[in-house]
Order: structure tokens, then C-alpha cells, then sequence
């Protein structure tokens, strides 16, 4: 069996068996993760049900904005937590505990680089997106405030990546379920009974982080192996290369995704409010629906990280395939979900005069049907992805993002023209189909390379 301390909740994923560890790892993860996710779920129910269609189609149009920058955030931080696996994995306490500060230091630069840049860049980029008028002004006045909770953010996932790291998937577990709790009780004060508008949902979503942030935070101070003395609180110029070399890759790779995601928020933009509010419902339960697979990742990359770290190599192609196969049952179960109850979830979102609500409801049930098809090539996109980031790779998933950039593009400005609205559609599953192959191809070119060294 893995070895856990059950004081700090530390976990030994380098003995015992694979699909077990990285099961029981992701299962803490996804309930953290759903309520990570109610932040914007919550968000776009009240503001859908409360503000109607309008107010519904600018938090879409904030939509890839907002993943821009916090899904940079969160690629940076995860790259940490890989250095930081393999620091744990080797048992170098030392290492690891001047790795943590080097996170800390890192994340405070961070956080005044993408607050700065955010707040400055946003006029300008809504109006080269074409963000229509009518919701411009909603849309802008939404993502100033969420982006003046960049800092809440990056204090939550660098706590939270450190945690993963150490194999402690239930603290950032807790503490989503404490935020979230506080997220929905405040959206509903905010913009019910305060008629606060977009400003009370944005402004209830940095409170809610920053309480989830403050939660990690304590959890690290009980790990005794993280207890910092002073002569680990100094720049270590090794370590910041390390944590650089695979945390900028993971934060290009997101933004490179992001950026693919304005471009597709551009051609949306085009077929107007309608369209957006619909493709934004199925979008919300999409993103709840992969809360599994990002999960997931995170296990198989802590996983392979403490393997690589202790030189248990034949262990990370064991894990691999155990929870290739995981992913695939959880993805078919999630398209039954799509299928089944996607109308009725997707109704939550929207208010307003019958015409206009079936419209949206059958544009975003359209989005879902395709998305079901084809969801186990993302399961196998989030695992294999966070494999080989845990292998010490962080370029090949930064590539495979480029690979889905260049599909989602293609298929927006290409296929649309061809099918129509549904381009958009099928460019998703396509950026997951090329992002696969070329992270298979590299997964088995690693392989093959250790098993030659050897």
C-alpha cells in the first residue's frame, strides 16, 4: 500500500497499485473541482435566471478573457507542482522546501504581471473580438472586476499545487466546498437582494477564491516537511530555472488555447446574442461535465512526477493505461448526461420570452450532442497531457495546444463557411483529435528512448 501521513494527508503514489492511487487521488479533486466550477456555474444561473438573456450572452462574451488569464495562472502553478512531485518523490526535504518558496516568489511576481497586463488590455480586446454593443459595456465592466481578483486566484493555485504535489488532494477539496458555499450564498445577496447586477456576481466569484486561497494556505502550514527555515527563504537562481522550465510552457500552452478560444469567440460574436447565450448554457455543464478529466490530470501528474522523481519508470506507462481506461468509462458516462439531461440543464440558464429561450436551448443541446460523440478524446487529451508533463516535458503539451489552436481556428473560420453555425461545434472535438496524436507520439517516443538508455 502507499504510504500517507495521516496528519498532513501526504501521499506515496510510488508503491501500490496505479489505478487504485490515482483514483482515490482524482475522486478528492473532482468533488474540489465541481465546486471550483459552481464559482462560474452559480454565476451564469443567477445572471441568466436574475438579468436575463442579454447580461447571460456578456458573461459568454467573457468567456475565453477570463480562461486566458486564470488558465495561465493555473499552468504556471501546476508546472511548480510538478518540480515540486519529483522533490517529494526523491524524499530531498531540503529541495522541496526551497522549491515551495521559489513557487511563493514566483506567484507574487506573477500576480502584479497579470493583474497590470489584464486590467490595461481589455478595452482593446473587446473591441478587436467585435463583442457586440449591446453587451460590451456588461462585458467589460464583469471582467474589470474579476481580473482585480487575479491575486485571490493565484494565492488559491499555487497553496493548491503544492498540496497536489505532496499527494493532499482533500484540503483543496475542502476548501472549494467552503468557497463555493460562500460563492452561491453571496451571488444571490449580491445580485438578488442587493440588485448589484454583473458587479455582485464578479465581485461574490474573488471572494469566494480568495477564502479558498487562505484555506490552502493553513493546510500547507501543518505539513511539517514544509516549515521553512531562513536559509531556504532566498532566490535560488537552479530552482527558479526549474519551476520557469516547466511552468512557462504549461502558461503558453493555455494561453495559446485561450487564444484559439477569441478567435472562436470572434466568429461566435458574429452570429449574434442569440447564439452566444446558447453556446454559453452548453458550455457551463460542458465545463462541469470535464471536471472529471482535468482531475484526472492532475492525479497522472503528480503520479508520474513522484515515479520519475524515485526512478519508477515502469510504473508511469502501468499508470497511463489504468487511467486511460478510467477516463474512457467516466467520459460515456458524462455523454449520457449530455444526452439525456441536457435540455433540462440547459433551460436553468435561460429566461426570457418563449421564442428566444428555444432558440438559445436548441443551439446549446446542438453543441452538446456533438461534444457527447466524441468526450473520451478529451479524457485521453487531460491524462496523457499531465503524463508527460509529469515525465519533465513541458514543451510537447505546450505544442499539442498549439495543435488544438490551429484545428479550433481552422474549423471556425474554415468549416463554418462550409456547415455553418455547427463548424464551431465539431472544431472543438477536432482540436482534441490532433492534440491526442501528437501527445501519443511523444509518450511512446519517451518510452522508447528510457527503454534504449536502459
Amino acid at each position: 500500500m502507499a504510504a500517507e501521513d495521516k496528519k498532513s494527508r501526504t501521499l506515496d503514489m510510488t508503491q501500490g497499485s496505479p489505478g487504485r492511487l490515482i483514483l482515490s487521488f482524482a475522486l478528492p479533486l473532482m468533488l474540489g473541482n465541481v465546486f471550483q466550477q459552481l464559482y462560474t456555474f452559480v454565476d451564469t444561473l443567477v445572471v441568466g435566471q436574475a438579468l436575463g438573456v442579454n447580461a447571460l450572452a456578456a458573461l459568454g462574451a467573457s468567456e475565453w478573457l477570463t480562461f486566458l488569464m486564470f488558465g495561465s495562472v493555473q499552468g504556471l502553478t501546476q508546472g511548480f507542482s510538478v518540480i515540486l512531485s519529483q522533490k517529494f518523490g526523491a524524499g530531498q526535504e531540503g529541495e522541496l522546501r526551497r522549491a515551495v518558496f521559489q513557487s511563493a516568489l514566483l506567484s507574487c511576481v506573477a500576480a502584479v504581471f497579470f493583474t497590470g497586463l489584464g486590467q490595461a488590455a481589455l478595452p482593446v480586446i473587446l473591441t478587436w473580438l467585435g463583442t457586440p454593443e449591446e453587451i460590451r459595456g456588461l462585458t467589460l465592466l464583469y471582467l474589470r472586476f474579476i481580473y482585480a481578483g487575479i491575486p485571490a486566484a493565484i494565492l488559491y493555485n499555487t497553496a493548491a499545487a503544492i498540496l497536489r504535489a505532496m499527494g493532499d488532494s482533500r484540503t483543496p477539496l475542502r476548501a472549494m466546498t467552503a468557497s463555493s458555499l460562500c460563492n452561491i450564498v453571496l451571488d444571490v445577496l449580491f445580485v438578488w437582494g442587493l440588485g448589484w447586477g454583473i458587479p455582485g456576481a464578479a465581485g461574490a466569484t474573488v471572494i469566494a477564491q480568495l477564502l479558498s486561497g487562505a484555506y490552502c494556505l493553513a493546510g500547507i502550514r501543518r505539513i511539517p516537511g514544509l516549515r521553512l527555515r531562513w536559509e531556504d527563504c532566498r532566490a535560488d537562481r537552479e530552482l527558479i530555472i526549474q519551476e520557469l522550465r516547466l511552468g512557462l510552457p504549461l502558461c503558453l500552452q493555455n494561453m495559446i488555447t485561450s487564444f484559439g478560444g477569441l478567435v472562436v469567440q470572434s466568429v461566435i460574436n458574429g452570429f449574434g446574442v442569440l447564439f452566444i447565450a446558447g453556446y454559453t448554457a452548453a458550455n457551463k455543464l460542458y465545463g462541469l461535465l470535464e471536471i472529471a478529466a482535468s482531475s484526472y490530470g492532475y492525479a497522472m501528474s503528480s503520479y508520474s512526477g513522484q515515479n520519475m522523481g524515485a526512478g519508477k519508470r515502469e510504473r508511469i506507462g502501468a499508470g497511463l493505461r489504468a487511467a486511460n481506461l478510467i477516463g474512457t468509462a467516466t467520459a460515456y458516462l458524462m455523454s449520457a448526461v449530455m444526452i439525456l439531461f441536457g435540455k433540462q440543464i440547459l433551460s436553468c440558464f435561460l429566461s426570457g420570452d418563449a421564442a428566444t429561450v428555444e432558440a438559445a436551448l436548441a443551439i446549446g443541446f446542438r453543441f452538446l450532442c456533438v461534444l457527447a460523440i466524441f468526450f473520451p478524446l478529451l479524457y485521453i487529451l487531460y491524462i496523457t497531457r499531465a503524463c508527460v508533463q509529469g515525465m519533465g516535458d513541458g514543451v510537447f503539451p505546450m505544442l499539442s495546444s498549439a495543435a488544438q489552436l490551429i484545428m479550433r481556428v481552422g474549423c471556425a473560420l474554415l468549416l463554418t463557411r462550409l456547415i455553418g453555425e455547427s463548424g464551431v461545434f465539431f472544431g472543438e472535438v477536432m482540436a482534441w483529435a490532433g492534440a491526442d496524436l501528437l501527445l501519443a507520439g511523444r509518450y511512446f517516443y519517451l518510452e522508447r528512448k528510457a527503454a534504449g538508455a536502459a
